[in-house]
C-alpha cells in the first residue's frame, strides 16, 4: 500500500506542478470562465504548489501527508464546484475529479484508515 501512496502523491504534485506551471495559459482562461479575479488566482495557484511541495515532502515527512491531502482535495471539490457552476463538460470535470479520488485514498492510507 506504501507504493501505492507515493505513486498517487507523485502523481498529485506533478499534475499541479505541470498545470500551474507549464499550462498557465489554460488557468487565465479558466479563472476568467469562473469569474473569479487575478488575485484568487494568484493565491489558489501559490497555494497548490505549496501544497504540492508539502505532498512531495512527505515523501520524507510522512506527518505531512495527511493534511495536505485533504488541503488538496478541498481545492479539488472548490474546482468541480466551479466547473458545475459554468455547467463545463464533464471531460472538463474529469481532471479535478481524478486528483479528488487520489487526495482522498492519500489522506485515508496516511491515517492508516484503509
Amino acid at each position: 500500500m506504501t507504493t501505492l501512496l507515493l505513486v498517487a502523491q507523485i502523481i498529485v504534485a506533478a499534475s499541479v506542478f505541470y498545470v500551474w506551471i507549464f499550462r498557465y495559459d489554460v488557468i487565465i482562461k479558466e479563472f476568467k470562465q469562473f469569474g473569479l479575479s487575478d488575485l484568487t488566482r494568484t493565491f489558489v495557484g501559490a497555494a497548490k504548489i505549496s501544497v504540492a511541495t508539502l505532498l512531495v515532502a512527505g515523501i520524507w515527512f510522512p506527518t505531512l501527508i495527511g493534511i495536505s491531502a485533504i488541503i488538496m482535495g478541498l481545492f479539488m471539490v472548490a474546482a468541480q464546484f466551479f466547473h458545475f457552476k459554468i455547467k463545463n463538460p464533464f471531460i472538463k470535470h474529469l481532471p479535478s475529479l481524478v486528483l479528488l479520488i487520489l487526495c482522498i485514498f492519500i489522506a485515508l492510507v496516511s491515517m492508516e484508515i484503509i
